[in-house]
């Protein structure tokens, strides 16, 4: 068995050293070309989230708790009314607390809001409308969304991937080579609106090498408060943007 081994041995290490062995898969023949782009997908926002609620103020807490709980019931009644399912209404917040400062000092304040997902964003600011109208006195938002954000997202990686793409035939033209294959694609991740997509993470010390750093994503805006005007609130759904980044390398070869 020993003697097996020593006659291997000179073998493979003869058939080795007809090859460069590159951890990234590129072959001695091969030109390892790093390429990072961006792609993009607008889609209209179809469903919008807020908050609304009321606060009160009475002498004890039991009578401030009390009407802010009945303030609440016609906030939710008004809601169903207008068509906004109850699984879609959800408590955020109960507080009660004593004043001890200002002019309400020892009295008590009784708050309670409600997250509203209102899935027709067209019905948004009909929502807020609604929920102002019976007494609502806190309301924020709204939160624009997609109700499919993998599917946006989808289509921007797709755009990404063919930018990638064309950059790279790009600089294969100008170099007078061609792409002979894919080695690796690596989500870099991006934004969706207000909301981040994580990027693929590094396998590998070659791969933290080799990689360029995807561009910053740049923070979503401030959230804005819908502030209700005199028969309901104006509410502009827009675009979404969703806006991600690959980085693919590809071997090129001459032609």
């Amino acid at each position: 068995m020993r003697a097996a081994l020593l006659l291997t041995l000179p073998l493979a290490l003869s058939a080795c050293g007809d090859t460069v062995y590159d951890p990234r898969g590129v072959e001695k023949a091969e030109t390892l070309l790093s390429v990072s782009a961006t792609g993009e997908a607008d889609m209209r926002p179809d469903e919008a989230r807020f908050t609304a609620g009321v606060q009160n103020w009475a002498g004890n807490a039991e009578a401030a708790s009390q009407e802010t709980r009945e303030d609440i019931a016609e906030i939710v009644a008004a809601l169903t009314e207008l068509g906004v399912a109850e699984e879609d209404i959800q408590t955020s917040t109960v507080s009660v607390q004593r004043i001890d400062y200002g002019d309400r000092r020892g009295q008590f304040q009784a708050s309670n809001t409600l997250s509203v997902r209102v899935r027709d964003v067209d019905q948004a600011g009909a929502a807020v409308a609604a929920a102002t109208g019976v007494g609502a006195n806190i309301v924020s938002g709204p939160d624009l969304r997609l109700s499919d954000p993998e599917a946006a997202a989808n289509t921007a990686y797709a755009d990404a991937y063919a930018n990638a793409r064309a950059r790279a035939e790009a600089y294969a033209e100008a170099a007078d080579m061609e792409i002979s294959r894919v080695l690796y694609i690596r989500d870099a991740g991006g934004s969706q609106g207000n909301r981040y997509f994580q990027g693929a993470q590094q396998i590998s010390e070659v791969a933290v090498q080799s990689a360029s750093p995807p561009p910053p994503v740049a923070p979503p805006p401030l959230a804005r408060t819908a502030m209700p005007e005199e028969g309901g609130a104006t509410i502009m759904p827009g675009q979404t943007t969703s806006s991600v980044t690959v980085q693919v390398d590809f071997a090129l070869v001459e032609r």
